[in-house]
C-alpha cells in the first residue's frame, strides 16, 4: 500500500500487531526491572533535604529490588545541571532523578535559558514528602502573631527578610505572603538555609522563612519564634503554631517537597512498577516515623496527581516570579 505521496504505508493489521509486540515487551521489562544498578539523580550536594529523602527511598527500594539503588548528587546551576542529566539520559528506568519546587516548578519562570523543559523532558512518578516552611522572627521584636507582623511591616515599609539564596523556596514564599498581604518587603539572600539563620539568631535580620527541619531546633531553644507555617494544615512538629491560611490569608501555601521524576519516554509499566513500591515504603510506620523525625510528612502520590501537582505549583510560581521579578542568570 502506498499513499499518494509515495510512501509504503503498514497494513491496520500490522500497525496494531507492532504495537502490541511493543506493549509486551515493555511489560515484559518491568517484570524483569531492574536489570542493572538504578541511580536517583540528586541535583543538590549532599545533606540537603532533597538528598537525605532520596537516600531513604534509595535504601528502601535496594533492599527489595534484585539491583543496587545508588544517589548522586549533580549540584550546580540552581539544580539544573542535575536536572537536565536526568532529561537527558536513556529512557529505561535505570536513571530517576529527584525534583524539587526550584528545579522544576520555580526555575522554568526564574531562568531564560533553562536546558530542560519540564512538560517534554519528564515523567512524574510520585511525590516524596511534603516540608513546611516557619515564619520566624527574632525573639526582640513585639511580634507574635501573623496579624502583629502583617501591621508592623506596614508600619516599616521595606522591612528585610531573609532566605536561603534567590528564587528558592523560602524566597517565594516570603514573595507570595507580600504579595497577598499588600506589603513591601525587602530581600536579603545568603547562600543557604545556616547562614539565614545564623544571622537572624544574632538579630542582623528579623524574619525569616525557613523549613521545619532546621527551623525546628531554634523554636524548641526560644532562639526564633515560629508565628506560622505555610502548608495548608499544621504541622504534627508544632501543633500550636497556626497555618498562613487560618490567620489573615485564606488559601496561602508554599512548602518544600520533593518527588521522583524520570526521562519521559520511560515506559509505563516501570513507572508503575517504580510508584507502586515507593508509595507502599512511604506508607510503612517505620518510614513515618522517619520522615516525621526530620520534620516532614510522607506525601505519596500516584503518577497522574503528582504531574497535577507540578502544574500547580508551576503556575502558581510563575505568577509570583512575574509579580515580584525574580530572574536568576543561567
Amino acid at each position: 500500500m502506498v499513499n499518494r505521496i509515495g510512501r509504503r504505508q503498514t497494513p491496520p493489521l500490522l500497525v496494531g500487531l507492532l504495537g502490541a509486540a511493543g506493549a509486551a515487551r515493555a511489560q515484559g521489562a518491568a517484570e524483569g526491572y531492574p536489570s542493572r544498578p538504578v541511580r536517583i539523580i540528586v541535583p543538590f550536594p549532599p545533606g540537603q533535604a532533597a538528598d537525605v529523602f532520596a537516600r531513604l527511598v534509595a535504601d528502601e527500594l535496594s533492599k527489595r529490588w534484585p539491583q543496587r539503588v545508588v544517589v548522586e548528587n549533580r549540584s550546580g546551576g540552581a539544580g539544573a545541571i542535575g536536572t537536565e542529566a536526568v532529561a537527558r539520559a536513556t529512557p529505561d528506568g535505570l536513571t530517576l532523578g529527584i525534583g524539587t519546587p526550584g528545579t522544576i516548578a520555580i526555575n522554568p519562570s526564574v531562568m531564560p535559558r533553562l536546558p530542560y523543559d519540564v512538560e517534554r523532558d519528564f515523567a512524574a512518578i510520585t511525590n516524596i514528602f511534603i516540608q513546611p516552611l516557619v515564619i520566624l522572627v527574632h525573639p526582640s521584636l513585639p511580634i507574635r502573631t501573623v496579624q502583629e507582623l502583617i501591621a508592623h511591616v506596614k508600619a516599616n515599609p521595606g522591612m528585610e527578610f531573609a532566605s536561603a539564596g534567590p528564587a528558592t523556596s523560602q524566597h517565594m514564599a516570603a514573595e507570595l505572603f507580600a504579595h497577598k498581604a499588600g506589603l513591601r518587603m525587602t530581600h536579603v539572600p545568603y547562600r543557604g538555609s545556616g547562614p539565614a539563620m545564623t544571622d537572624l539568631i544574632a538579630n542582623n535580620v528579623s524574619l525569616l522563612f525557613d523549613g521545619t527541619i532546621s527551623a525546628m531546633p531554634h523554636v524548641q531553644s526560644g532562639r526564633a519564634r515560629a508565628l506560622a507555617v505555610t502548608t495548608a494544615q499544621r504541622f504534627p512538629g508544632l501543633p500550636d503554631v497556626p497555618t498562613v491560611a487560618e490567620t489573615v490569608i485564606p488559601g496561602y501555601e508554599a512548602a518544600g517537597w520533593s518527588g521522583i521524576i524520570a526521562p519521559a519516554a520511560t515506559p509505563a509499566p516501570i513507572l508503575r512498577r517504580i510508584n507502586a513500591d515507593v508509595v507502599d515504603i512511604l506508607g510503612s510506620d517505620a518510614m513515618k516515623q522517619r520522615i516525621a523525625d526530620l520534620a516532614a510528612v510522607p506525601d505519596p502520590q500516584t503518577p497522574e496527581v503528582f504531574s497535577a501537582f507540578i502544574r500547580s505549583e508551576t503556575a502558581k510560581w510563575r505568577e509570583v516570579a512575574q509579580i515580584a521579578n525574580v530572574r536568576l542568570d543561567g
